[in-house]
């Protein structure tokens, strides 16, 4: 199956991504030049890996009829100061008090099934070319 993605530059260092009628906006800090509009596609890319996390405890829950409106996660991101890559990533899944007991564990692995970290295990190829 093949996903294509139509990349535009409108402005300075605005950068959309466009994809099943959707437009997905990205920007720079003001800092870095930009306007501050949109997150980076950095901030985007970490964003995936939290809401992807969050997507996979929502269906979990659902599907044992177990509310999920007191349910959030929170996501830290360690970044070295000198690459600035991202060393490590916590993701702390908050439950309610009268969650039940012997599902918790079970959250956990199917948080970690996340495929947006299942690609950053198993990274793809990617290779760019002019056209």
């Amino acid at each position: 199956m093949e996903m294509k993605f139509e990349i535009t530059l409108p402005e300075n260092k605005k950068v959309d991504a466009h994809y099943r009628g959707f437009t997905i906006s990205t920007d720079q800090p003001a800092t870095l030049g930009g306007d501050n509009t949109a997150p980076s596609p950095f901030e985007l890319f970490l964003a995936s890996i939290g809401t992807c996390a969050g997507f996979f405890v929502a269906a979990f829950c659902q599907s044992r009829s177990i509310a999920t409106d007191n349910i959030t996660l929170t996501q830290t991101v360690v970044r070295n100061d000198k690459t600035h890559m991202a060393e490590k990533i916590l993701i702390d899944v908050h439950l309610p008090p009268d969650f039940p007991e012997k599902y918790k564990d079970a959250v956990i692995k199917t948080a970690e099934s996340c495929i947006v970290k299942k690609h950053l295990v198993q990274p793809p190829e990617i290779k760019i070319a002019v056209q």
